[in-house]
């Protein structure tokens, strides 16, 4: 019995040491247990983000974005999730040009940003950004803008683009995707181009729905000749990363009246410093960087955390992996 016992005893510490050690920052202490039950191969261990060098050191894993420092001490490292869509705050050079793993949180955001999106724009085609100030029983001058008919162009039609494309195609919209691959064989989409081809659809657009990743390519896609070009009278709607789109030029294409409107989750700077001219326009809404928040969205990234977390367990192939040097 004594020997069996002191075998068993040998036998614990290599089993603890063939465990993955995972990294977790950013989830509260029930969620940590609930990864713990559900993948009981991994050891997790739990820090702020003031311990993170220290822990990352012998990590194999990560689980909710690391900084340089971290990733410098980081000498068994493997795999990093982050837990939003975007990954710009990760592809700092040193990481970018690894071969450490790096997926992402993108699609499980697409319903609830989708959903903002299409109420931006209705908030202004119903003319609610009047109506409801108001708080009165008046019509005054109001013409609300009907929505079937219409063409919506959606720059970046990836998980978030494609629920986008999805529910405006649902209120009789003609949708036209502007991305690196061709989506046109989706039924809600009617025709799919390159992003070099933006400025070829921007005259068709009634709303412009800005949901592209932020990357070197993509940076201040949305410039004073691409505002130009748009339709007088339409709309524009940012969601993804307010980088994309020249403020300056946005403010001057709501001044001379080309837009009728704007409808902003993200911007740039960020938060929009109180004094900026974007608050003065009445046909603009501004929300703070909420797009991605819901009721549900916390649950999805747990079922995310957990099938990834079991895969890199099992040595199976991980969902959301991001190409770094394409930033997406």
């Amino acid at each position: 019995m004594l020997r069996v016992v002191v075998a068993l005893g040998m036998l614990w510490p290599a089993a603890l040491a063939a465990q993955p050690k995972v990294v977790v920052t950013g989830l509260s202490p029930q969620e940590v247990q609930e990864l713990r039950q559900a993948v009981p191969g991994a050891r997790l261990v739990s820090v702020s983000r003031d311990d993170l060098a220290r822990e990352a050191a012998d990590a194999d894993a990560v689980l909710g974005g690391l900084n340089a420092a971290a990733f410098r001490a980081a000498t068994r490292l493997k795999w990093v999730q982050t837990y939003s869509a975007g990954v710009e705050g990760q592809l700092f050079p040193e990481f970018r040009d690894s071969n450490v793993t790096l997926t992402n949180a993108k699609i499980i955001q697409g319903p609830e940003i989708a959903d903002h999106a299409m109420a931006l724009l209705l908030g202004l085609t119903r003319s609610l950004y009047q109506t409801i100030p108001a708080r009165a029983w008046s019509r005054g001058q109001h013409q609300p803008i009907e929505l079937h008919g219409r063409t919506a162009v959606i720059v970046g039609a990836g998980g978030i683009g494609m629920q986008i494309a999805q529910r405006a195609h649902a209120f009789g919209m003609r949708v036209i995707g502007v991305d690196p691959k061709d989506i046109s064989y989706t039924y809600f989409i009617s025709k799919s181009v390159p992003p070099d081809s933006l400025d070829a659809v921007l005259p068709e657009a009634d709303v412009v729905f800005l949901s592209a990743p932020l990357t070197p390519q993509t940076q201040s896609m949305m410039g004073p000749k691409q505002f130009d070009l748009m339709k007088p009278g339409s709309y524009f709607i940012a969601v993804s990363r307010g980088r994309l789109y020249d403020t300056d030029a946005l403010v001057e294409a709501l001044t001379s009246k080309r837009l009728a409107g704007a409808g902003l989750d993200v911007t740039n700077p960020e938060p929009l410093p109180p004094d900026h001219p974007l608050w003065k326009f009445d046909n603009v809404l501004i929300t703070p960087h909420l797009a991605g928040t819901s009721d549900r969205i916390q649950q999805r990234r747990m079922e995310l955390l957990k099938d990834n977390l079991r895969r890199f367990v099992a040595g199976q192939p991980l969902r959301n992996i991001v190409d770094k040097q394409a930033g997406y």
